[in-house]
């Protein structure tokens, strides 16, 4: 299993972002052997959340030759024809180096602002990644949007929480299926590889290894209070605590047959990334 590095979008203390401080983060990620950056989307967020696209175009150099992943982008909130204009950009500057993880996305708000119906967001998505691959790839329905890198367009991979319908688009729509750590488990990842056959990637893991159960505690409930969750719902979910508990989640994914997985450090994001990578991955018993 190779691991990636979601970028560090949402100001979970206040302190806002660096200039240079996501060019930092993917040196860090490719120094330390990550083999993947990701970047999510929500317009509005209960924290400042920064853009997805924009945020992985900024790292587009410092990145090198890793996979610059969208874990998930939302085509209906966007449009299609300007989610596929932003992808190809970015397939194009990275030398066609992009995953683009799309997904229907979870907020209301995202949707409303967006002036869609939320209760109208399956059927759309659907349709949605339909034009968005045609506008990839060009047909004689939908005109492809140049310039892009490579005729066939980026991979498309559909996000899904695990449900026997979201396995069923992943396998109709997509050329894999991201799940979200948060909401699913190691369990549901083995048993919908096995029935669909579906390459798996997971997103979302959120991430602070540490011993200390006060720092744990505090990291928990902050992440719970933005998620909306409470903390036993997340705990065992999310890579929050010793080294030892998360080597045991990270290895329950590996066995499960997950292709690459997404940390997302809440805080202290570089040191974190050198914990999973020296403290935790050693730990592992997968590949």
């Amino acid at each position: 299993m190779e691991y990636g590095a979601h970028l560090p979008q949402v100001d979970l203390d206040g302190r806002g972002w660096d200039p240079g401080g996501l060019t930092s983060y993917a040196r860090t990620a490719r120094e330390l052997g990550f083999r993947a950056l990701s970047a999510n989307d929500h317009l509005v967020f209960r924290r400042p959340w920064l853009d997805g696209i924009v945020a992985l175009a900024s790292v587009v150099e410092a990145s090198g030759d890793l996979t610059l992943a969208t874990t998930v982008a939302l085509p209906v909130v966007r449009g299609p024809a300007a989610l596929a204009k932003a992808a190809a950009a970015l397939d194009l500057l990275s030398g066609g180096r992009v995953v683009l993880g799309v997904g229907p996305g979870s907020s209301p708000e995202d949707y409303a602002l967006a002036g869609v119906p939320f209760e109208e967001r399956w059927p759309r998505f659907d349709a949605s990644v339909v034009e968005l691959r045609g506008h990839l790839r060009g047909g004689p329905d939908v005109p492809a949007l140049e310039p892009r890198s490579r005729p066939e367009g980026p991979p498309i991979w559909i996000g899904s929480w695990g449900s026997a319908a979201g396995l069923r688009r992943a396998a109709r729509l997509g050329d894999g299926w991201l799940a979200s750590a948060y909401n699913t488990s190691p369990e549901v990842v083995a048993a919908g590889r096995r029935e669909h056959g579906l390459a798996c990637s997971v997103a979302t893991m959120w991430t602070y290894v540490t011993d200390d159960e006060r720092v744990r505690a505090e990291q928990l409930g902050r992440l719970a209070a933005m998620l909306g969750r409470s903390e036993s719902d997340l705990a065992g979910r999310v890579m929050v605590g010793p080294a030892e508990e998360c080597a045991a989640l990270l290895t329950s994914y590996a066995d499960a047959g997950v292709d690459t997985l997404y940390v997302w450090p809440l805080a202290d994001h570089e040191r974190q990334l050198e914990r999973v990578i020296q403290e935790v991955v050693p730990l592992t018993c997968g590949p």
